[in-house]
């Protein structure tokens, strides 16, 4: 016996089909990004100082907080 006689017989509803979700364009997003890139090409630089900053400010605490120095 399957499902949808078995749920018919209980009287339970139909079981709704999953929503599809919308497929990714991986290149259409590629496209966009690169175009952020060229337009303001001083982002990475941003990344990467902030990445450093963050880097160097968690050693400084860790120093500090296990008094090594």
């Amino acid at each position: 016996m399957g499902e949808a006689k078995r749920r018919k017989e209980l009287g339970v509803p139909r079981r709704e089909k999953p929503v599809e979700l919308p497929k990714f364009d991986k290149e259409s997003v590629q496209k966009k990004v690169r175009a952020t890139l060229y337009k303001y090409p001083i982002i990475p630089f941003l990344f990467y100082g902030a990445a450093i900053l963050i880097l160097v400010g968690g050693v400084i605490y860790v120093v500090k907080f296990y008094k090594l120095i």
